[in-house]
C-alpha cells in the first residue's frame, strides 16, 4: 500500500468510525504535558514510513474486527510524538 493509499484509507476508516478529529489527549512527554487532537495523530500516521503503517492498518483492522474502540489506540501512538 503505497502512502498515499494508506492515507485515503486512514480517512475513510475514521471518517465511516466517526471518529472526532477534534478530540484533544492529554499526554505527558519529557517537556512536560502534551495537548494534541486526533488529528494531529492522524497526521503523523500519514507520514509514517511504510512498515509503520502496515502495522498501524493490521492493527486498525484488528480493533474492528473485535470491536474494540479506536480512540484509546490513537492515543497510545500520540505517545510516541509527545515531546
Amino acid at each position: 500500500m503505497t502512502r498515499e493509499q494508506f492515507g485515503k484509507w486512514l480517512d475513510t476508516f475514521i471518517e465511516e468510525k466517526g471518529i472526532d478529529l477534534e478530540e484533544r489527549f492529554e499526554i505527558e512527554g519529557l517537556s512536560g504535558t502534551n495537548f494534541m487532537t486526533v488529528g494531529i495523530v492522524i497526521d503523523h500516521m500519514k507520514v509514517a514510513n511504510a512498515a509503520e503503517q502496515m502495522m498501524i492498518h493490521d492493527r486498525l483492522v484488528r480493533l474492528d474486527f473485535q470491536n474494540q474502540p479506536i480512540v484509546p489506540f490513537l492515543k497510545h501512538l500520540a505517545q510516541a510524538i509527545a515531546i
